[in-house]
């Protein structure tokens, strides 16, 4: 039986002695797809660039030899690179001797090859042209692929690869797929640079020259950092029961009933005040979190919340401020265990819907990095680079809470230094901000003096009163000590702290008699 060309193999006649053959049978074979490519540009652009060598300048900053569809073209490109980087010139007679011995050039007609390359010019002005047509279909070759991998992937039946998981990595290819297609980029004149910074500049001068960054609400604090810089890691680090998820909400709080926009001739918004806050709690439950901003604003205790131990006032109370809350921009996510991965996939999701401006992260260290490992300070290091890499994409503050490691309690002064960052150094490295918070009244509260046997009861009363008198002083008392800053000043902050409510603001004598 002859064999067509176009038919590889044979196919039979179905037997149509049961019946209608089946539809199997009846198919047409697809026809076959090749990958995206355009090889005439290909071609326009190298005959370009070996026609006027100045043409290299236009696309070397984002060609690469690997972005050609056609691997002879791909190595002619980068001969014609490295000959132009050695301060050579480029042309079919100087690259015939980068292909001498090369098959594959021979294969295509040598010499000849490059003569008709170089004949194929069109124009130097359309040289970056033919490299974006080129670089597109590239990226469009590597979304092909990344579809493909996506799906062998979901098919895996490897049982610890969860869906979740597969998202999120998932996600994350896409968009760095997403940025290595942005062309622009390098260098920008210091015309423009300058006038950034004159922005804002004239942003922190619209604030009475306090804020450049997103306000905390605490005027101390502000005064000491300018605000919550966008692209700054700030690092608020303590030990347990010292207040940490407490003035991270108190400073959701305070950014978000401060969020504020305008709408500009086009239509287009920009934030003028406070911010959209993202709130990723790895430890406590949206509820938790909910229930403390309640607690802050309505002065009712959160503990008398959960046991439901209400009067009718105080319901009544919490429900006309629970409804007047209900639009403020905090949006929660409590899910346990979150990777770096999936942190960034959301919050990109709530730069685009709802403009973010501030992601906080309760705690670092109860996050899981991408990649598997046993070493936890390598782990630390990756969560750490991958929040600071978060808050340069989107240009936004990231408030990282984090705990610290035992020693501090080893020393006779317990306040937190930058060696006692549990973990990891690049904890340190990778912020732009380090600070601590610290309440010596929690060490107080727990070291009340007892009677030693050699001592007087005199002796005893002393020292009790003194302690008594230092337990008082330091009750509604806070620290948060600045070890760290870029762009700043480091100190010092005193704030006052009412742990009933869990809420902390500025040192005011008005707030307690001890003052």
């Amino acid at each position: 039986m002859a064999i067509s060309a176009q038919q590889p193999f044979p196919i039979t006649s179905p037997d149509t002695s049961l019946g209608a053959p089946p539809e199997d049978a009846q198919r047409v074979l697809p026809t076959f797809r090749s990958p995206p490519h355009n090889f005439e540009a290909e071609k326009a652009l190298l005959g370009t660039l070996m026609a006027n060598n100045n043409a290299h300048d236009r696309v070397s900053d984002f060609l690469r030899p690997d972005h050609f569809a056609d691997p002879i073209h791909g190595r002619i490109y980068e001969a014609i690179s490295k000959l132009l980087d050695a301060g050579q010139i480029a042309d079919p007679v100087t690259l015939m001797n980068f292909f001498e011995q090369d098959d594959s050039l021979a294969d295509v007609g040598g010499s000849d090859y490059l003569a008709e390359l170089a004949g194929s010019m069109v124009s130097i002005i359309n040289a970056r042209d033919y490299a974006q047509i080129i670089y597109d279909l590239h990226l469009k070759r590597q979304l092909i692929d990344f579809g493909e991998q996506v799906v062998n992937r979901a098919f895996s039946p490897e049982v610890d690869d969860a869906a979740m998981q597969q998202i999120g990595s998932a996600e994350q290819q896409l968009y760095d797929l997403a940025m290595t297609g942005e062309l622009e980029g390098g260098f920008q004149s210091f015309d423009t640079s300058i006038k950034e910074a004159i922005e804002l500049a004239e942003i922190a001068h619209q604030r009475d020259g306090q804020l450049a960054g997103v306000g905390t609400g605490l005027r101390d604090i502000d005064r000491l950092l300018g605000g919550l810089h966008p692209s700054d890691l700030v690092i608020l680090a303590g030990r347990p029961s010292m207040g940490k998820t407490a003035l991270a909400t108190n400073i959701a709080y305070n950014a978000a009933a401060d969020y504020e926009v305008e709408i500009d001739a086009n239509g287009n918004k920009r934030t003028i005040n406070g911010a959209v806050v993202g709130f990723f709690s790895l430890e406590m439950s949206a509820e938790q979190l909910a229930a403390r901003i309640l607690s802050e604003q309505t002065e009712i205790a959160s503990d008398k919340m959960r046991r439901g131990e209400l009067t009718n006032d105080e319901f009544d109370k919490l429900a006309t401020c629970a409804a007047g809350l209900r639009n403020l921009p905090i949006f929660i996510d409590d899910t346990p265990a979150l990777t770096v991965n999936l942190l960034r996939s959301r919050a990109r999701r709530l730069k685009s819907q709802h403009n973010l401006g501030l992601v906080i992260v309760d705690y670092l260290q109860l996050m899981q990095g991408n990649s598997r490992t046993d070493n936890r300070v390598l782990e630390i290091g990756e969560i750490t680079r991958g929040l600071k890499t978060l808050a340069k994409e989107l240009e936004v503050p990231v408030l990282a809470l984090s705990q610290l490691s035992r020693a501090v309690e080893q020393r006779e002064d317990k306040r937190p230094q930058l060696s006692d960052l549990r973990e990891s150094g690049s904890i340190e490295q990778d912020s732009d901000v380090v600070s601590f918070v610290f309440r010596e009244a929690y060490y107080l509260e727990r070291g009340e003096p007892t009677q030693r046997q050699d001592e007087s009861p005199d002796k005893y009363a002393e020292r009790h009163d003194r302690w008594q008198t230092l337990s008082d002083e330091m009750k509604n008392r806070a620290e948060l000590i600045i070890a760290k800053q870029r762009h700043g000043p480091t100190g010092k902050v005193d704030l006052y702290f009412d742990g009933m409510y869990t809420r902390f603001a500025d040192l005011d004598p008005q707030h307690t008699d001890s003052f």
